[in-house]
């Protein structure tokens, strides 16, 4: 164990990596925890309003970012500043796309809807984290012999194409498999050759005078999206809570 640790995870300076997204995972299971209890009326945490003013965690996560971002660059992957630098990166983060669809609509959306957007975005930058942790030199670092040196140039190219990939999948309205993707080169393939959804740039522009395709487009993104967002709105309930079918913008959730 202690050799695998060394060859995976010291050697190639992915500590602070990995103590990143474990305080990124942990702030955001602490923050949401508390909020529900808030919501629910449980336990001794409150509101923080100063002065009559709302604090949201987002404020407090934003400083801790930039701290620990700047720390972090001037640290290096080594040491235990660089450790210490990705902790306080990681909670700040935790505490911003807590509130990510508050920051993306300009309004108080928590216990909506909308506010699943958040959860979403964790859970992605959650799965991003684990995909570059695990990504990089998998099979150690030692191992890269002068055949891999000499592959440089079809890793650029498989770069470039791969990255075309990922703009198709955007443009046909597929954000998550192209965030993935950028990682997982057979998401954003997939992606960039499967019907766009009918609400995206690429049927906007592409499928207005083929009706046909459009059709089977729609049909397709109805029958999904009708199969998965209940057992999706399920996942996102237990790890976020419930929205609040009442809350419709600033001033209406129970939470703040």
């Amino acid at each position: 164990m202690g050799a695998w640790w060394d060859r995976n995870i010291i050697d190639p300076g992915k500590l602070p990596l990995l103590l990143a997204l474990a305080a990124f995972i942990l702030a955001f299971v602490v923050v949401r925890g508390i909020t529900r209890l808030i919501r629910a009326g449980k336990g001794p945490f409150h509101n923080l309003t100063p002065g009559g003013l709302h604090i949201h965690h987002a404020v407090p996560g934003v400083l801790l970012m930039v701290a620990g971002g700047f720390c972090a660059v001037g640290s290096g992957r080594h040491g235990v500043g660089a450790g210490i630098a990705a902790v306080v990166f990681g909670v700040g983060a935790g505490l911003v796309l807590d509130e990510f669809a508050l920051i993306l609509h300009l309004s108080d959306v928590y216990w909506t809807e909308q506010g699943r957007q958040s959860v979403e975005v964790v859970v992605m930058a959650a799965a991003l984290g684990v995909l570059v942790l695990a990504g990089f030199s998998p099979l150690g670092v030692a191992d890269v012999g002068p055949e891999e040196h000499d592959g440089r140039t079809g890793v650029l190219v498989g770069t470039l194409v791969n990255f075309c990939f990922v703009v198709l999948a955007l443009l046909k309205g597929k954000p998550r498999m192209a965030v993935l993707g950028v990682l997982v080169p057979l998401l954003a393939l997939v992606g960039a050759v499967r019907l766009a959804r009918p609400d995206s740039f690429w049927a906007r522009r592409l499928y207005r005078d083929r009706h046909r395709t459009r059709a089977r487009a729609t049909l397709r993104y109805y029958r999904r999206d009708r199969r998965w967002a209940g057992p999706r709105h399920r996942l996102e309930n237990l790890i976020g809570g419930a929205p609040d079918p009442t809350a419709s913008g600033a001033g209406r959730r129970a939470r703040k």
